[in-house]
């Protein structure tokens, strides 16, 4: 199966609350590939490529995010997938 890829913009209380961390953890426990990092509006962006099953599983972790964040939106636009090899904090 190939892989997919999503572009997630979090919006909420989701900078300094660990959110970032949180992201990594289940990515690398789902097999996501890809970034994640803080913009300057107070959103996180994360970039992801895996299966779709494993997205859309992912996508649910997204979601909810860690005890301390306030996820208020998940923006998901359909990307081009680019290859990305393990899973990073930019």
């Amino acid at each position: 199966m190939s892989a997919e890829a999503r572009q997630y913009r979090v919006v909420g209380r989701v900078q300094g609350v660990g959110y970032r961390y949180f992201a990594l953890r289940e990515a690398e426990t789902l097999g996501v590939c890809g970034h994640v990092r803080n913009l300057p509006d107070g959103s996180v962006e994360v970039n992801a490529e895996a299966s779709p099953d494993a997205l859309a599983r992912f996508e649910e972790k997204l979601r909810s995010g860690p005890s301390f964040s306030r996820v208020e939106g998940l923006e998901v636009t359909t990307a081009t997938a680019r290859g990305f090899a393990g899973f990073h904090i930019r």
